[in-house]
């Protein structure tokens, strides 16, 4: 397996989309003031722990309560069931695309549909993929499985031992959550592995050593978990031998987020590594040779292994870094490369190459290397373009390949032992279409295509710039008729994140082009800070205590829409989710004025504990420790849980969550409902009882809920 695949994974693990579990007793929380208007701060005994217990019965019938409350309201108005039925039809559509994996020879697929809620796992001769007329070969269907099983599996992934990829580690969850069974299975005889490995429930990872031979990092009892829920201890577990036999290999503290390994290969032969993420942003590296103790690879804390091509190890900076003093240095945003090998044999940092360095405006995607070039996403004014580097021996030259312009594109499959790209192609109004690009003679072509979901005629894309409140200029899209009156009365739907150096960039969405541009309403992505858009300084420009220049900026974007009379306070609504959730609360509680509706999904709300509910405190290098007297106050000052004021009119909020999340504790959204519950403030919730953080247990649910924020922001921005 390719370093790419493994890190992938981790980063998953990680819950990079946003935050994650068991319920720690209450902290002390340091309060100067006992007003009415912070009531959880108001004393010590936080009155709504008790919904912080996830099964509890007292907790769960609250939610019960407020589940047939909110259905009752939103399922009774006249368009819910049209809506939910183009919903349905959408998620549940035959004819989309298959994306697949390429290995070994064949195409790996997940699939979903109506008969397969669970899913099938299944692959096709590469030949048959590209040509178009795939014939697939269920290796295990999930739905058989469960039923077999009595148990609710939900697919998280695969991991495959290369070069011939027959023996996988295949990951299942009940329910939707992060913590999964791993167990071992045999493509061949599609079938799990009679006595094979298999590692119970846990949030954690395997690594592929040989075929007798597994790095795991799990729950191995005791005090082997971080504060975070993540293992920090990884052990070498020999095939035939019991799990609790597994020899220690490297083990971290209880303060990291976590210790994960991954394989690498190097010519013909693979080496193992470790990652400690020390915090969320902060790693380091370690060598676990076949003998002896780990060995620190000295690299930045703030840079991320992608890949390794033609033995170049692949490095993104995340922070300035000069090697070697009086050598030369390399600034953050840069992707830089040196010699494994040499490292291996010296136990010291060889020569750093520079492979590319993105101007301001531009920032490093995705990475990963194809047998012939280092395939690199970039996105260059929130648009992508994709280069293929090679390497001389002593520098770096790259070249633009050849596919559609003015959109998302996304990489989607990369084989280290093939020339043939799989890449994704999208844009608000464009369907995603999938490329094949053969780098070996540079031909391409589209192999499949999603039919349009919604009438995009007479709709328009524009890019525009807001001025946020300290002058930086911040970039959003809007999606609209091109008749569009300016009098601010469109519906306007506005999305953001900011948070975790992810990017926010065009996609197709057919329940949003169905559901909400159809009907006349208008869609806006804001670029705010915390973003990956334009590479790290753009995220870490809103790290822990400097997290309000987000705020600012979403609050200028929709400033800037009010004030271009795009829309208007009545009829403009926003939506966000996890970290986006946090979004927004904080937009509720700082400008309720400017809003007539918040759809808020699996949120954090309770800043001054959220490093204590499940994997929060892996988050604390993005938000600060609430413990800290500086950070602290911070997000007391921001937290939203903390600063609705009862004498303040704000927007009715549609809260959603998940009791099966392990990754965002569903606990923030329910105490944040029960204060408005206590305050007398206009609330609808809704807990998906199944699912995980994306509430993923099945496409019924995915389009009920769609249905339900739909009915929710038309009912408030367009009747």
């Amino acid at each position: 397996m390719r370093l790419l695949s493994s890190l992938s994974a981790m980063a998953i693990a990680l819950g990079l989309a946003a935050c994650q579990p068991t319920v720690e007793q209450n902290p002390t929380m340091n309060t100067k003031t006992k007003t009415k208007s912070t009531p959880a701060a108001a004393s010590e005994a936080d009155p709504r722990l008790w919904l912080e217990e996830v099964e509890g019965e007292k907790a769960l019938n609250w939610v019960h309560k407020q589940n047939k409350r909110t259905l009752a309201d939103l399922q009774s108005d006249p368009r819910y069931q049209t809506l939910f039925d183009e919903a349905l039809a959408i998620v549940n559509a035959t004819d989309k695309i298959a994306y697949g994996t390429h290995r070994g020879g064949f195409v790996y697929n997940f699939w979903q549909d109506a008969k397969n809620t669970h899913g099938l796992w299944r692959r096709t001769s590469l030949a048959d993929y590209i040509g178009g007329n795939p014939t697939w070969d269920v290796l295990l269907d999930l739905d058989a499985l469960s039923k077999a099983e009595n148990e609710n599996w939900v697919y998280k992934g695969v991991d495959c031992l290369s070069p011939t990829y027959e023996r996988c580690m295949i990951s299942l969850s009940r329910g939707g959550k992060d913590a999964s069974v791993r167990r071992e299975f045999d493509v061949v005889r599609k079938s799990f592995v009679k006595d094979g490995f298999i590692i119970p429930e846990a949030k954690g990872s395997t690594a592929w050593e040989d075929e007798d031979t597994l790095i795991v990092a799990t729950d191995w009892g005791g005090d082997t978990m971080t504060r975070s829920g993540y293992p920090f201890v990884n052990k070498r577990w020999t095939r035939g031998t019991a799990l609790d036999s597994a020899v220690e290999l490297v083990r971290g503290d209880k303060t990291d987020v976590g210790v994960w390994p991954y394989r690498v290969e190097l010519g013909d032969r693979a080496v193992m590594f470790a990652r400690e993420a020390n915090t969320f942003f902060d790693t380091t590296i370690w060598w676990l040779p076949e003998e002896g103790a780990p060995v620190k690879v000295p690299v930045p804390a703030k840079s991320k292994f992608q890949d390794i091509f033609k033995g170049q190890a692949i490095l993104t900076l995340e922070e300035d870094w000069t090697p070697k003093d009086g050598g030369p240095g390399f600034a953050k945003g840069a992707m830089v490369s040196f010699s494994l090998q040499d490292f291996i044999d010296t136990k010291a940092l060889p020569e750093v190459h520079l492979v590319l360095n993105p101007d301001e405006r531009s920032s490093i995607g995705s990475v990963s290397a194809a047998r012939s070039a280092l395939v690199v996403n970039m996105l260059q004014n929130v648009a992508s373009t994709v280069y293929a580097y090679d390497f001389d021996g002593k520098s770096w030259s790259g070249r633009k390949l050849d596919l559609p312009e003015n959109g998302a594109i996304s990489i989607s499959s990369v084989n280290a032992h093939s020339d043939i790209i799989f890449a994704n192609v999208e844009s608000f109004l464009r369907p995603d279409a999938l490329w094949y690009y053969n780098l070996e003679d540079n031909t391409a072509k589209e192999i499949y295509a999603l039919p349009e979901r919604f009438n995009a005629a007479g709709l328009v894309v524009e890019q525009h710039e807001a001025t946020s409140k300290d002058g930086t200029k911040v970039p959003y899209f809007i999606v609209h008729k091109k008749d569009m009156p300016h009098d601010g009365t469109t519906p306007t739907l506005l999305y953001g994140y900011g948070g975790f150096q992810i990017s926010m960039r065009p996609s197709y969405s057919g329940t949003l082009g169905k559901l909400w541009l159809e009907s006349g309403g208008a869609y806006v992505l804001a670029n705010i800070r915390g973003g990956g858009e334009f590479g790290p300084k753009w995220h870490q420009a809103g790290l822990k205590t400097k997290r309000q220049v987000i705020y600012d900026d979403f609050i200028a974007i929709a400033e800037d829409l009010i004030a271009n009379k795009v829309t208007s306070p009545r009829h403009l609504g926003i939506r966000g989710g996890s970290n986006g959730g946090l979004l927004m609360g904080v937009m509720y509680t700082q400008r309720p004025d400017l809003f007539n509706a918040v759809l808020c999904q699996v949120p954090l709300l309770d800043m001054l504990r959220y490093n204590k509910l499940l994997a929060g405190a892996s988050w604390m290098g993005e938000y600060g420790d609430p413990s800290d007297p500086v950070e602290g106050a911070f997000l007391r000052s921001i937290s939203p849980y903390h600063n609705v004021d009862p004498n303040k009119d704000y927007p009715q909020i549609f809260l959603m969550t998940s009791t099966k999340d392990d990754r965002v504790h569903p606990g923030h959204a329910r105490k944040f409902g029960k204060l408005l519950e206590d305050e007398s403030k206009d609330f609808l919730y809704y807990e998906n009882t199944n699912g995980g953080h994306s509430a993923a247990a099945n496409l019924q649910e995915t389009a009920r809920r769609e249905a339900l924020g739909y009915v929710y922001l038309l009912r408030r921005l367009k009747n």
